[in-house]
């Protein structure tokens, strides 16, 4: 009996595969670059290569049970259709689980990306033992997972639980991909905080910043990673970069604690690995922004567990 699954993520920027047993354990991995500003047909090349990359690896189709895929949403995981993700240009009602049937013959179901993380910290990571929790993952883009009961919440039309695109400030300056003004995926997001350290040291040209060491002055090329790099040595732009990210998380979060009241959030993504200090500020700022302060104080806030290591193909 086939024993093995091909599970793939699409991201903005890279897309991760990995052969899964029947009980969650990772046997494989690889990573490529997802090249989605090349448009719709470069990008699915380059998930068909992973999956075919994969399949050889397991020795081929007969020993692979099915593949399971996240994509950024919003999508319908009942029809496996991927309606309009802001992070995949030209990706518009692509009927993705059917088109990788066809391509592989193999059983094929698609998920949001962050519902599915959500779900597999509460049944394999961070949120073991908790039932209800708020997933959200912080990095090209924002994305969230409702989890009610250990099951993904996905509301009528299957789109449920896009956090990542509720503004928080509808005067803001910023529009994010969906086209919203001041959405927390605008702000927040690796994206957002790298304009916001562009912005800033381009207007106080004159204020030092081991930004400017770290880029040799073209601002252009700030990181998120440099931006956590320069706070650990203490820079103060980039403490407050982070400083004003985590405001923003806090303030989001506080809504969504008022909305859901979940048992636990589970924070994961390349943004959330800054730590102690952006963790510190959303603690912090959450109280004050939610009518739930007694229990919003209680609620833990969970670095997410699973992390795939990566090979690249």
């Amino acid at each position: 009996m086939p024993q093995l699954i091909v599970g793939i993520d699409i991201g903005g920027t890279k897309t991760a595969g990995g052969l899964v047993s029947r009980k969650g354990r990772l046997t494989r991995s690889l990573v490529v670059p997802t090249r989605a500003t090349e448009g719709f047909k470069t990008s699915f090349d380059q998930i068909v290569h992973a999956i075919e990359c994969l399949i050889e690896h397991a020795g081929g189709k007969q020993n692979i049970v099915g593949i399971g895929i996240c994509a950024p949403g919003p999508l319908n995981p009942r029809t496996g259709l991927v309606i309009n993700p802001p992070n995949l240009p030209g990706w518009r009602n692509v009927h993705l689980a059917h088109l990788i049937e066809k391509r592989f013959g193999l059983p094929t179901r698609v998920e949001n990306d962050a519902n599915a993380a959500g779900l597999a910290e509460v049944l394999f990571g961070a949120a073991v033992g908790y039932r209800d929790i708020f997933y959200v993952t912080v990095s090209t883009g924002i994305g969230t997972g409702i989890i009610i009961n250990k099951k993904i919440y996905h509301g009528k039309n299957g789109v449920a639980g896009e956090g990542g695109h509720v503004s928080i400030d509808f005067r803001s300056p910023y529009r994010c991909g969906c086209g919203t003004l001041g959405c927390i995926e605008a702000l927040a997001a690796g994206p957002g905080m790298v304009r916001r350290a562009r912005v800033q040291l381009e207007q106080e040209h004159t204020a030092p910043s081991l930004l400017r060491d770290l880029t040799h002055g073209h601002l252009s090329q700030i990181t998120p990673k440099m931006i956590e790099e320069a706070a650990r040595a203490g820079d103060a732009v980039a403490r407050s970069i982070i400083h004003e990210t985590g405001f923003y998380l806090g303030v989001w979060l506080a809504g969504m604690i008022t909305l859901l009241d979940p048992e636990a959030i589970v924070i994961g993504g390349g943004v959330a690995q800054i730590g102690k200090a952006l963790f510190a500020k959303i603690r912090e700022t959450i109280p004050q922004f939610t009518i739930n302060r007694r229990f919003a104080v209680k609620i833990p806030i969970l670095t997410a567990k699973l992390q795939m290591p990566l090979t690249l193909v």
